[in-house]
């Protein structure tokens, strides 16, 4: 008998792992306990040289113990969570060395930023698609939203007015890439691809299966960003409409994917509400699927079960569109 389970959650939110954000909600007494000074201390030991962390994993449950990496990364919350975690704790303890850490870090993201306002996934760069603007998993916007942060709550004083009238700088250069990156199509702008050249700006590949296309996923990221600005210009106006109009021209109806033998699979479905694909072809705006041998398929059920179960190819990213965007002044 065929086990069908239907997906709920379509949308695979990629884990990030670095260590609970919940940490940050814990009282000052917690900070100044044994298990708050383990906490930043395991942390603190999980910094690398460049001043960045390693994801996917629990930086605050134990203490590195190994040759110290160069480098770690910004992707799933990576680095800007432990800053916030430090500035917290150097906000209740005092402790130097919790502010020492968290400028590291901070200078850290500054170098890290292209030119042209744009971030790679990884710094020191790598030859791989890790130097690409990353939009993938919202890389880029945390980034930014921890400049607003740094830049203007009074828990980050201490970082000084001259790294601050930076962290505004890059605040003001990343919306500019962003803006720059948005795709235009026959002379409309469109949305983003989850990485962008970092040279030519163009939408560029990743792994083998994350070919250039217009992101239903990153891009649902991107808009909602864009509308937290306060004050927007003229411009990021004008960019927040263009994506929410393709968001609704872009929805796929009639479609659900339930597990089938353990396989995902799309069913046709009348009542199934509205899906948004992971990947949009540039030219003609449909959605395709992968394996990992790069090859685009125009149906999902086409795929193998591999990259099926792990990959979220459908999700409702176009509803925290809509519904920000109804609450939205400027729209």
């Amino acid at each position: 008998m065929k086990n069908r389970i239907t997906l709920t959650f379509l949308s695979l939110i990629s884990c990030a792992f670095s260590f609970p954000s919940e940490l940050l909600e814990k009282p000052d007494d917690w900070f100044r306990s044994e298990p708050g000074k383990a906490a930043v201390s395991n942390v603190l030991s999980w910094q690398a040289e460049s001043g960045s962390w390693p994801k996917n994993q629990d930086n605050s449950r134990k203490a590195f113990s190994g040759k110290k990496k160069k480098t770690g990364t910004f992707d799933n919350g990576s680095t800007t969570d432990e800053l916030r975690f430090l500035a917290r704790a150097f906000e209740v303890t005092g402790d130097p060395t919790c502010r020492d850490a968290f400028l590291k870090g901070y200078d850290h993201i500054l170098e890290a930023q292209f030119p042209n306002g744009g971030w790679p996934q990884y710094f020191p760069l790598s030859k791989q698609y890790h130097r690409h603007i990353t939009f993938n998993d919202n890389s880029m916007t945390r980034i930014l939203e921890f400049l607003r942060d740094a830049t203007t709550e009074k828990r980050y004083d201490f970082i000084g007015g001259e790294r601050r009238a930076a962290g505004r700088k890059a605040f003001d250069a990343g919306i500019g890439c962003i803006l720059k990156c948005q795709v235009v199509r026959d002379g409309k702008a469109t949305v983003w691809c989850a990485q962008h050249d970092e040279i030519t700006l163009k939408p560029a590949v990743a792994r083998s299966y994350e070919l250039d296309s217009l992101s239903g996923s990153e891009s649902a990221g991107i808009l909602r960003f864009l509308m937290s600005i306060e004050k927007p210009s003229a411009e990021i106006i004008a960019a927040v409409k263009a994506g929410v109009a393709w968001f609704e021209s872009s929805k796929v109806q009639g479609l659900k994917v339930e597990k089938i033998d353990g396989v995902r699979t799309a069913v046709p479905d009348p009542q199934a509400p509205a899906l948004w694909a992971r990947f949009y072809d540039l030219e003609t705006n449909r959605p395709f699927f992968c394996d990992r041998d790069g090859v685009k398929k125009w149906n999902y059920n086409e795929i193998g079960k591999e990259r099926r179960n792990g990959y979220a190819w459908y999700g409702n990213w176009g509803e925290s569109v809509a519904k920000t965007y109804a609450k939205w002044p400027h729209r």
